[in-house]
């Protein structure tokens, strides 16, 4: 069984690579060993191919249900939203990005599209890929989010991109404000302290 290449100790020459499309046979067979991978890690929710060194375009999550992508596309995306994520190929070293909440997506193994939603959609809400008849409580928006940013995550994979890719600088930076002895900045030529710090 292969594993997981910590690219912090390892080369991995296909973890930037846009990966080959495969057949539906191929790409179920593969995504049967990534299932198998993370079933006896136990610490990961998703993993591309080229995260073991496998040159195809296939990907699974597990957030709450198995899901098996191949040769995904996201063909939709709607409400951007920041998130905090890690890669099981980085270990220990989390990024903040900005996802999208709400997404819609593309597999050879599914007629039609899958969306994949945090947005509230009432205590009965259900993604368009789950079981008939399964219903999720309103609790579940943070799964419903997480799942939604892993498949992204994951197609991202699939594209040659890491969360590193898309990280984001958080750093707040106050605006300077003048001292109480320099020009107020409303260009009425007085100092700071005698024209606006008093308004």
């Amino acid at each position: 069984m292969k594993k997981v290449i910590d690219c912090f100790k390892e080369d991995n020459p296909v973890i930037q690579k846009k990966l080959r499309k495969v057949t539906l046979e191929e790409g179920e067979k593969v995504a049967t060993e990534l299932f198998e991978i993370l079933n006896k890690r136990k610490d990961g929710i998703g993993l591309a191919a080229n995260q073991v060194g496998i040159d195809a375009a296939v990907a699974v999550v597990n957030v709450r249900e198995p899901i098996v992508l191949i040769n995904p596309e996201i063909v939709s995306r709607e409400t951007e939203i920041p998130f905090y994520e890690g890669c099981l190929s980085f270990p220990g070293k989390g990024v903040n990005t900005k996802r999208y909440e709400t997404v819609e997506v593309t597999s050879d193994n599914v007629d039609g599209t899958m969306i994949f939603s945090g947005v509230d959609t009432g205590e009965k809400a259900k993604g368009s890929w789950e079981q008939e008849g399964k219903t999720y409580q309103v609790k579940d928006r943070d799964l419903r989010i997480l799942e939604a940013v892993c498949v992204q995550h994951e197609i991202d994979h699939l594209n040659g991109l890491v969360c590193m890719d898309r990280k984001i600088d958080t750093t707040y930076r106050a605006e300077k404000k003048p001292g109480r002895n320099e020009p107020c900045h409303c260009g009425s030529g007085k100092k700071f302290k005698k024209c606006c710090i008093n308004k």
